[in-house]
């Protein structure tokens, strides 16, 4: 099962954050929500039975869901660019 490789999750970091280090920013945490979810949707995709990354999976999407309403509340501007750059539909 392919994982979140550190060059990856840094590149994310760049991207979304303010910099380097700003792991914290609920901008970062979605986008690197965002990624695992694709990879694990993926990987459900072939492997059907597997109900502990079903479970996972279905976590991680509470967890976003939650910081994208969290986001709603603080930058409602912020929320819809993310959203537009994650081409996540709501």
């Amino acid at each position: 099962m392919p994982t979140l490789t550190q060059e990856k999750a840094a590149e994310i970091v760049k991207n979304f954050g303010a910099n380097e280090k700003d792991t914290g920013n609920p901008r970062v945490q979605i986008a690197l929500l965002t990624h695992r979810i694709v990879e694990i949707t993926g990987h459900l995709k072939v492997h059907k039975m597997d109900k502990h990354s079903r479970r996972g999976l279905t976590t991680m999407v509470a967890q976003r869901r939650r910081l994208l309403n969290y986001l709603t509340r603080t930058d409602i501007q912020g929320y819809r660019a993310l959203i537009k750059q994650l081409d996540l539909r709501r």
